[in-house]
């Protein structure tokens, strides 16, 4: 199994470049989180980057996604005296100044096999569900076995997850939010997510988005660039 935690962040003033201050060997102190397997730190990409729903909420500042095998790795660095609690100011200072963490929430990974991987750096689709489904085991069912054959065929994928929710602890300080499903698609550039999300294939993307089973809440679509921190 893979789990993945989600850190989301504002600041009053972002570094020009955050991406850039992230160094491969030491960033987020990856040698202090013990089962890390993959780190990943997204910013957004420019404004007026073409893609399939520029009228969705603005993107946080930075956003993290940090792998391991097992919760109880990811849960040890959210204690009070866990690794990444306690390098929390530090990081955030790297970032940018006043920094603070406006949703996080662990979750069970899906990856699907894509034609090509993503390379250190790449251009991802963060997409989330904040809502409930009337069936979370018909909703998750539908999605599971539909939505990402048809993520399959989007021109130039090169990477595809699915995230579903689980109970865990932490003591990170911010806001924990419940969202009953993320997703993303990855690409090489800005202009390969762009090309994809304005490609036939996201016709039948919204074709079966209107076949889920019942759920509130709608979706949310980020266009990020990412850095690969630390990859497995």
């Amino acid at each position: 199994m893979r789990y993945c935690f989600f850190a989301y962040f504002e600041f009053e003033h972002v570094h020009p470049d955050p991406l850039e201050r992230v160094p491969l060997e030491m960033g987020l102190g990856l040698s202090a989180l013990a089962g890390l397997t993959q780190a990943l730190v997204h910013t957004p990409l420019p404004a007026d980057t073409p893609h399939a729903f520029p009228d969705d909420q603005k993107p946080p500042h930075l956003a993290w996604q940090l792998y391991a095998d097992q919760p109880e790795a990811i849960e040890a660095w959210l204690m009070p005296q866990g690794a990444l609690n306690q390098a929390l100011p530090q990081l955030l200072a790297m970032m940018g100044q006043g920094g603070r963490v406006v949703q996080q929430q662990l979750m069970l990974n899906r990856r699907f096999p894509t034609p090509a991987s993503a390379g250190t750096r790449s251009a991802t689709y963060l997409v989330h569900y904040p809502g409930q489904a009337q069936d979370l085991n018909a909703w998750n069912t539908h999605y599971l076995t539909s939505h990402p054959g048809i993520m399959q065929t989007f021109p130039g994928i090169q990477g595809i997850e699915i995230y579903t929710r689980v109970d865990w602890i932490g003591a990170l300080p911010g806001p924990r939010v419940d969202f009953m499903q993320r997703n993303k698609v990855v690409f090489a550039d800005a202009q390969a997510l762009s090309a994809a999300l304005r490609s036939p294939v996201i016709h039948d993307m919204r074709a079966d988005f209107h076949r889920f089973p019942p759920f509130t809440g709608g979706n949310v679509h980020h266009p990020m660039a990412t850095l690969a921190a630390r990859s497995n």
